[in-house]
């Protein structure tokens, strides 16, 4: 290999860098788990291993590119994990998938569809955070998960009768025990979506010792 093909892979690899800081940054701000320097190091693996499987013997390329999505969707269910309810990280699992395959189109020197798509991901990311908040807006339902001290029974009376006094729809979803205090998961459904009401019963009743919305 003459010495303009390793310019030209560094020049890869650099790009791929520079991409994967780029998406990185994002969740580096935000304090995901995968940010800054996981997301440099996805990109510049995906765009070598790309690079490494044209030099392979002829008809290796395509196995070594589907075992690269293969590995980096074990990476991507390690950053998802579900709460109760609710399922975090899959912004930043489709952000691990993605970055991967940017990385390869970089080691295929597909440039111009690298660039594109990498722009639509910071505007995905930054421009359509707002129109997201605002669309969140108008959701109705909401899951509470509430700790009460004890087995929380006169909480579950108060609370549903509360419930019922404010016209609120209400379903309670499940119940834990967790040292020694009852969790319950509510799903909360308030037409005029004014769930201030439902946050100002939970900060003043006594047996409440925490709540996630």
């Amino acid at each position: 290999m003459g010495i303009t093909i390793y310019l030209e892979e560094a020049a890869q690899v650099s790009v791929a860098f520079i991409i994967g800081a780029v998406i990185g940054l994002e969740r580096e701000f935000r304090s995901k788990p995968a940010g800054f320097r996981t997301m440099i190091l996805i990109s510049v693996g995906a765009c070598l291993y790309t690079i490494l499987s044209k030099e392979a013997n002829a008809g290796s390329s395509d196995r070594i590119a589907s075992n690269i999505v293969t590995g980096i969707g074990f990476i991507g269910a390690g950053v998802i994990f579900k709460e109760g309810i609710s399922v975090n990280g899959l912004t930043t699992a489709a952000l691990i998938w993605i970055t991967a395959a940017l990385g390869m189109a970089i080691g295929y020197h597909n440039y111009p569809v690298a660039i594109v798509v990498t722009i639509m991901v910071v505007i995905a990311l930054f421009v359509l955070e707002p129109v997201q908040r605002f669309i969140n807006g108008f959701h109705r339902v909401k899951d509470y998960k509430i700790r009460a001290s004890g087995n929380g029974e006169y909480l579950k009376e108060d609370l549903e009768n509360f419930f019922r006094k404010h016209d609120l729809s209400f379903r309670c979803m499940k119940l834990v025990k967790d040292n020694n205090d009852a969790v319950y998961l509510y799903r909360i459904s308030s037409p005029d979506r004014n769930y201030d009401l439902v946050n100002q019963f939970l900060l003043n009743h006594k047996d409440v010792k925490s709540f996630d919305v």
